[in-house]
């Protein structure tokens, strides 16, 4: 299933059905660039989350919003992204957060290119800067065409890789902290989904911090619903509302009368500001 998020796959991820509390500045990134910026209060979600490889329906939307889910995660741009959105509109937006959905934007970007696979968007060290830097104004646009504010987090996507080829490893770091200071510059949080084997944990252990993501949504598949008891890394990291955890894929199920079948998250991180 470690492709289930490339292109041309099936991709589902789980939402959350807590209570939402609004923060001022947990999971930014203290760069000086951000510093001098003033910063919309942060949209924290705190609960169970999902989501599928395409946007549900307006119609679905409202059947599984019985109390078990309360967020879901949408891929709202990327050359790799894997499926056609037409649900995904500002209108649908609108209409699911007047519900009491909140919303995770999801990014496919670049993919390295010692990744397994064949995806339509890779990075290299010669344009992992600028690749990151063009990906996150497309992301920007993207979110805010779709009614997502400044001051939303946007999660980049980074499928597992070979983390022990330092060139390969490096490289993508570029395209991140790329990505990331785009997103600021824009004043959206930057936010990540890896694999603790590989492309979160290349994140977590990087030694230097600098621009790197400040929130961190990470895939470990052990069907336990927490963000603490099986953080693989430091206690200290990503403190604050700054994680999720994807800790169930392709479950099926029932609710509102509506089979689905999703991923299932932990979520304690910024969602989209849509309000």
């Amino acid at each position: 299933m470690a492709g289930h998020r490339q292109s041309k796959k099936v991709r589902y991820i789980a939402w959350s059905a807590a209570g939402a509390a609004v923060v001022a500045g947990a999971g930014v990134a203290a760069t000086a660039s951000m510093a001098a910026t003033t910063w919309p209060a942060q949209k924290t979600f705190t609960g169970r989350a999902f989501d599928t490889c395409t946007a549900p329906s307006l119609s679905t939307m409202k059947a599984w919003h019985t109390g078990f889910y309360g967020a879901a995660a949408v891929y709202v741009g990327g050359k790799n992204r894997g499926c056609a959105q037409p649900n995904l509109t500002a209108s649908w937006v609108k209409s699911v957060s007047a519900l009491g959905w909140k919303l995770i934007p999801l990014y496919v970007g670049a993919q390295p290119s010692c990744q397994t696979g064949s995806n339509p968007e890779k990075m290299t060290a010669a344009n992992a800067a600028s690749l990151g830097a063009s990906d996150a104004a497309d992301a920007v646009a993207k979110a805010s065409g779709l009614g997502m504010k400044a001051g939303s987090a946007i999660y980049l996507d980074m499928e597992p890789y070979d983390t022990t080829d330092k060139a390969c490893n490096d490289t993508v770091l570029t395209y991140a902290r790329a990505f990331d200071k785009a997103l600021h510059a824009k004043t959206y949080r930057a936010g990540y989904y890896g694999f603790t084997s590989s492309s979160a944990k290349a994140i977590a252990t990087a030694s230097d911090k600098s621009d790197l993501p400040g929130n961190l949504w990470y895939a470990l598949w052990d069907k336990k619903n927490t963000t603490t008891s099986d953080w693989p890394w430091g206690a200290t990291q990503f403190t604050g509302h700054s994680r999720a955890h994807q800790y169930m894929v392709n479950s099926k199920e029932s609710h509102g009368g509506v089979t689905l079948t999703v991923d299932r998250d932990a979520w304690d991180a910024p969602v989209a500001i849509t309000g």
